[in-house]
């Protein structure tokens, strides 16, 4: 596999991550109360922000020459 394709399988992780996000803030806001609502919204801003930094990574990575 080369240095190319690893890049688009890590950044499609960065998508599933910004999905997963935005479904536990769902959660979080409109569905559950209490410290479950807390946890879970922090979990979910975890995952944005590991999702913006791996794709700050694939971006200012450059281009693949192979």
């Amino acid at each position: 596999m080369n240095i190319a394709l690893m890049k688009m399988w890590i950044s499609f992780a960065s998508m599933g991550f910004m999905f997963i996000s935005i479904l536990l803030i769902y959660l979080g806001r409109f569905k559950l109360k209490g410290i479950l609502k807390i946890i879970v919204t922090i979990v979910a801003y975890i995952f944005m922000i590991l999702a913006g930094i791996i794709i700050l990574f694939v971006v200012f990575s450059g281009p693949v020459n192979d």
